[in-house]
């Protein structure tokens, strides 16, 4: 028990602390500023046109003013104090109708364009005339594009052909050699002695006549359709069974 009361004395030393007075809430020392918040400049400079640029404005400017007083005073009537006025009447013309012979001409003035370009008659903006090259010069390139590209396919598409009519002669040759009994060994022995002789022999070049020699021979003679792969047993049956003499037939 006396444990107990000692560590109980030691654990509350509140008891031995003088009251301390409260203090009243502290204030934040930053003043708050009802000014708006000051924005970041730019110390980039506004760009100044050098004396090139700044006549090209001016004289812009110029011929805007120019056309727009020029347009304002066509589209008013000519008046009948104007000396070719006069003279137009004395020829015999009458105001509001047409000019010529029995009023057969034109009752307005011919039409005007204000042109600011250097080039003569007939020759249009500089800058429509870019346009108009740029746009016949992309034209061109694809028209050129496209002959490309057919003719890329049409090469492709040769080789491919060519390629199938071989590929279907050596199958044919090698299927009439087996049902005309030939041996392959006959064939190695030939070579053999070509490669003796020393001679070079240019490569035979298939063409569809070649292969159609071969396919008529093989129906002709044995009854037998290299793409239908079977020998029939009549020629009766090869013509009511066989679609055709051609791979595209099957």
């Amino acid at each position: 028990m006396a444990e107990e009361e000692e560590d109980d004395y030691l654990g509350d030393l509140s008891r031995f602390l003088p009251p301390q007075p409260s203090l009243p809430p502290k204030h934040s020392s930053k003043k708050v500023s009802n000014k708006p918040p000051i924005l970041p400049t730019s110390n980039k400079k506004p760009k100044t046109l050098n004396w090139q640029e700044q006549r090209k404005l001016k004289r812009e400017k110029q011929q805007k003013v120019e056309d727009q007083l020029t347009l304002a005073n066509i589209e008013s009537a000519i008046p009948q104090s104007n000396i070719g006025f006069k003279m137009l009447k004395q020829m015999g013309y009458t105001p509001g109708k047409a000019l010529g012979k029995e009023g057969s001409g034109i009752c307005e003035p011919v039409g005007i364009e204000i042109r600011r370009g250097r080039g003569g008659l007939g020759r249009e903006d500089p800058e429509t005339e870019r346009l108009k090259r740029e746009e016949k010069r992309v034209v061109r390139e694809r028209v050129n594009e496209k002959e490309l590209m057919e003719e890329f396919g049409s090469r492709r598409k040769e080789e491919w052909w060519r390629k199938r009519v071989v590929r279907s002669f050596w199958k044919g040759k090698g299927v009439l050699d087996q049902l005309e009994g030939k041996e392959l060994v006959e064939e190695e022995k030939e070579g053999d002695e070509k490669e003796g002789d020393g001679e070079e022999e240019e490569e035979k070049v298939i063409t569809e006549e070649d292969l159609k020699d071969v396919l008529i021979k093989l129906r002709d003679e044995f009854r037998y359709c290299l793409f239908c792969g079977y020998q029939y047993e009549s020629v009766e049956a090869l013509n009511s069974n066989c679609p055709g003499i051609d791979e595209d037939d099957h």
